[in-house]
């Protein structure tokens, strides 16, 4: 596949190259397409979407960002992701808050999300991530023809179609999930 959102990445097939993935993206890429998903190595330092983009030519408007929160109601706690596009912000205390049915939904704890997801802060991603989290995808980002995505390591990147970010298991499409 030819991604035109590269810059001056090397992107290669993702199935093919394990050791640049956490270990639960690589085994949630079996149940996908993966010739439609790329992988780029990348400088861990430049892991953060800005610092990304800028150096190595991606645009910013074709980077995906995957944002943890946990809601709260009561003594119940609920962890959810959203995959919003880079250039906005996923709004978490009005529609993801309603989503949930939580009285309050914050960015959830770095801790929490590092190891209950088993991948990296900085390159969490929503492939691979535990099976009962929900998932929101703003309805920008399931329309994208390419994006990048966070690998679940700081060291590479994912290269995908928005709709295959929609159809992952337990994704839900919503509109205005970012502004």
């Amino acid at each position: 596949m030819t991604w035109t959102i590269a810059g001056t990445l090397t992107v290669l097939p993702a199935a093919e190259h394990p050791e640049l993935l956490a270990d639960p993206v690589a085994k949630a890429l079996v149940a996908l397409d993966a010739s439609r998903v790329g992988v780029a190595e990348i400088d861990p330092d430049l892991a953060d979407t800005a610092a990304f983009c800028e150096h190595y030519g991606s645009p910013l408007s074709a980077s995906a960002n995957c944002v943890v929160v946990l809601g709260k109601r009561g003594g119940d706690e609920r962890p959810a992701a959203c995959l919003v596009l880079a250039t906005t912000r996923a709004d978490v205390n009005g529609v993801l808050r309603r989503r949930l049915d939580v009285r309050k939904a914050s960015f959830a704890p770095m801790e929490l999300a590092v190891e209950q997801s088993g991948m990296a802060y900085g390159g969490i991603t929503p492939v691979g991530l535990p099976r009962e989290w929900p998932l929101y995808v703003d309805a920008a980002v399931a329309a994208a023809p390419e994006l990048v995505i966070g690998s679940g390591i700081r060291g590479s990147k994912l290269l995908v179609p928005g709709d295959l970010m929609a159809a992952l298991p337990g994704a839900e499409v919503v509109e205005n999930l970012a502004r």
